[in-house]
């Protein structure tokens, strides 16, 4: 039988609460670690990503999956994004600061969601998708912890180019509004994520991190992804030739998953990329 162990983290940086949870099989021997960070407007349990955490479990990890501080969801709330505010107050190195509080939470002596019989943190591996997948490109460039990546539909830059006239209008109003087709939604985007990347461009540089990245990567992409195109992975190839690369044929950008996922099996192409991750982060053992 599976655990599911639910832990809830308060940012050192910014005071506001954040959930993650474990999913693994309880058996005495210490297993690998993978963290999952989801992407823009998404959250830990959307969609098929409870059942992602069931798979690994069943493969011989520990699943983490977090909720980044900033992406809408309250703690205790509706399971959903409705803190508009703290989503337009999110930033990349707000992100980046709670992927690092949980790994350093999984390291505490005096915090530990999971045993420490059950969990190999030697094999720490990052996971995440689109956006999420940018973020775990670049905290395991500044954390030597972390053995291997992995990006599903990943990003391969933060940086969006802005056309000038939309920045000045951006920066002349102070929010930017993007639909949440999902939810009808107007989210809204304040301008400091643009003074955060600015002031941060180095910590932010992904090109820069991932032709220096020292540890394995893993690219999986759906050939039809509609949101972020499969030229992102070939970019984040070239910039780092020894990395494997997946394409997924006819997948899109969420490998066949939809919020809520009432299916028993997790999508066919999801499942591709699990096994496809799950078998990459064996072999660096």
């Amino acid at each position: 039988m599976l655990t599911h162990t639910p832990f809830l983290l308060t940012g050192t940086r910014h005071g506001r609460p954040f959930e993650a949870d474990a999913t693994y099989r309880p058996t005495g021997q210490p297993k690998p670690v993978v963290v999952f960070v989801h992407g823009f407007k998404g959250f830990k349990d959307w969609g098929h990503f409870p059942m992602l955490a069931d798979f690994f479990a069943e493969q011989g990890f520990v699943f983490v999956k977090m909720n980044l501080s900033h992406n809408g969801i309250v703690v205790g709330g509706n399971g959903d994004l409705e803190d508009l505010e703290a989503f337009g107050r999110n930033n990349f190195s707000i992100e980046l600061d709670d992927i690092g509080q949980v790994i350093d939470a999984l390291f505490a002596a005096d915090f530990l969601p999971v045993p420490t019989t059950e969990m190999d943190l030697s094999r720490l591996y990052l996971a995440g998708h689109s956006r999420g997948g940018g973020l775990v490109l670049l905290k395991a460039a500044e954390d030597p912890r972390v053995r291997a990546v992995a990006t599903w539909a990943g990003i391969a830059d933060v940086d969006q180019r802005w056309p000038e006239p939309m920045l000045q209008e951006w920066q002349r109003t102070g929010v930017l509004h993007v639909p949440n087709m999902r939810t009808g939604q107007d989210l809204p985007l304040h301008y400091q994520i643009v003074e955060d990347y600015l002031a941060n461009r180095p910590r932010l540089d992904i090109p820069h991190h991932v032709r220096n990245l020292p540890q394995p990567l893993l690219l999986v992409h759906g050939d039809a992804d509609e949101t972020v195109p499969s030229a992102a992975a070939y970019a984040l190839l070239a910039l780092k030739p020894n990395a494997e690369l997946v394409l997924v044929p006819g997948a899109g950008h969420m490998f066949g998953g939809a919020h809520p996922w009432s299916n028993g099996t997790l999508p066919e192409p999801a499942q591709l990329v699990a096994q496809q991750t799950a078998d990459f982060f064996k072999r660096q053992a």
